[in-house]
């Protein structure tokens, strides 16, 4: 039986050599377009950008070890399924023939190989890649055109935005041209080198599709068409300059191959976080000590936002920089250091890319009246984690539900107020109709309605029968340790 390498590399000879034949049918039918339309002759010819570029970009393979388990080697299904399409047969390493039951060895390991690109962006060595190409990596091995390879070392990787920074030496090392990101236009041409399923060198071409996709926290990514598959990633994201603007990143699939989407870390960002590596070996950003979420279309227009935009403060963190500078739950934050902020995403990265220890201006709304705050932001930890949620307790419902919004309520109990750090406030027992609808819950903790503070039950009442001849009300309530507002419109 041939040995699984050998049969991968088999089963990729056969389907090069059957798909020349396709190629050719292809490239024979091109001169009846060019003809006909003359567009094809406008195609950018990407050789000399290749020629520019590629001495730079570099192979990476990877060796970490592995648990390993006593178990005949398979084709993936996908390998499976070409073996059969190209040799008529299952493949002898077919999971169809086996029977045997792989036998676990927990204390067993093996070395594990893998594959990336990268590129060399400065001249004593320094190169760019992906933190999930070698942030497990035991040994790093870079491979130029010229067929030199050298051990690499790993400065440092980002998990946060999957950027790393190798380091080799040599001489008369090549390195690529960085270019701005941020003047990079939707339907520009582009091209990806690397060393896609280990095929060093490659070349895919492709436009820019979008600018700015919000897919992470901490960065906006480059939308391309551009081929990328596995082994592509690291590798630079090249301009008709001949410009680096990108590293090619992540693709959208649902098989695991290339489907049309591929996003890019877009330069600018990635010189940023290698930067920071360089000096410390790792990224240090800053932050506030806030939860936030979104406001709405219906919240906005009810409170009257200027703009209509900014993001929601819905927990402060107990001794953090946010209470410290004296911002509350359901503050509404307009702008960061004179940015505008209309998402609670584009807030965290203006923190995140804040220095720690810097003082910033956050100017807040609070009840119909905007004003400024200086906040020293904190270091943000390498790894943060959202809140847990927990379960919503059941309430006994009494009383009967105010007629026009379908609400009854009860007073906080001195339990809620230490829990919450609150001292006034109605507790919802029941949330019906339009209420209900507009999000509130059973167990919900009404703050505020319509700017104004609920003390207790009557203060509830005589508001929500002033609020009951308006369009709308605007509802400031906590539930566990998120505060959010909820509009209501009156039907």
């Amino acid at each position: 039986m041939l040995p699984l390498p050998a049969l991968r590399r088999l089963l990729l000879t056969s389907i090069k050599r059957k798909s020349a034949f396709v190629f050719f049918a292809l490239v024979m039918s091109v001169p009846a377009l060019a003809i006909s339309g003359g567009a094809i002759q406008s195609l950018p010819d990407f050789n000399e950008l290749v020629e520019q570029s590629g001495p730079a970009v570099v192979n990476i393979r990877v060796t970490q070890k592995v648990s390993a388990i006593n178990e005949r080697p398979q084709l993936s299904p996908e390998e499976e399924e070409l073996f059969e399409r190209y040799f008529g047969q299952p493949s002898p390493h077919s999971k169809k023939d086996s029977e045997e039951k792989p036998e676990a060895e927990p204390d067993a390991e093996q070395i594990s190989r893998s594959v990336g690109s990268g590129f060399i962006f400065s001249s004593d060595g320094y190169v760019l890649t992906n933190a999930h190409v070698v942030k497990n990596a035991e040994e790093v091995f870079v491979k130029l055109t010229d067929k030199r390879e050298f051990r690499a070392k790993l400065i440092g990787f980002d998990t946060n935005t999957d950027v790393a920074v190798l380091k080799v030496e040599g001489q008369n090392l090549p390195k690529v041209t960085l270019g701005d990101s941020t003047k990079i236009k939707v339907g520009e041409w582009v091209i990806a080198i690397g060393s896609p399923f280990d095929l060093d060198n490659s070349i895919s071409a492709g436009i820019i599709s979008a600018k700015a996709r919000e897919i992470g926290d901490f960065l906006l990514l480059i939308q391309t068409d551009v081929a990328i598959n596995p082994g592509n990633s690291g590798g630079p994201l090249i301009n008709l300059k001949g410009e680096v603007i990108g590293i090619n990143s992540q693709i959208y699939s649902r098989s695991g191959g290339y489907m049309g989407i591929s996003f890019a870390i877009p330069i600018d960002d990635a010189i940023r976080v290698a930067e920071q590596l360089k000096v410390s070996g790792k990224v240090s950003r800053g932050r506030m000590g806030i939860y936030l979420s979104e406001v709405n279309e219906n919240v906005a227009e009810a409170l009257k936002l200027p703009n209509k935009n900014g993001t929601l403060v819905s927990r402060i963190e107990k001794n953090g920089p946010a209470e410290k500078a004296g911002l509350k739950d359901g503050d509404i934050v307009l702008s960061f250091d004179g940015t505008s902020v209309e998402k609670s995403t584009e807030l965290r990265r203006l923190a995140a890319a804040t220095k720690p220890g810097s003082t910033v201006n956050l100017k807040i709304w609070r009840k119909g009246v905007t004003k400024d705050y200086p906040i020293t932001l904190a270091e943000l930890p390498q790894t943060e984690t959202a809140p847990i949620e927990k379960t919503q307790k059941e309430k006994k419902t009494t009383g009967k539900p105010h007629p026009t919004f379908g609400l009854t309520v009860r007073p906080l109990d001195s339990e809620q107020k230490k829990e919450y750090g609150i001292s006034s406030g109605v507790t919802i027992e029941k949330a019906e109709g339009v209420s209900a609808r507009a999000g509130l819950q059973t167990g919900d903790i009404i703050l505020t309605i319509n700017n104004q503070d609920i003390t207790d039950g009557r203060a509830f009442e005589k508001i929500i029968e002033k609020a009951g001849a308006d369009k709308s009300i605007v509802v400031l309530a906590r539930r566990e340790n998120i505060t959010q507002y909820i509009a209501i419109k009156n039907p």
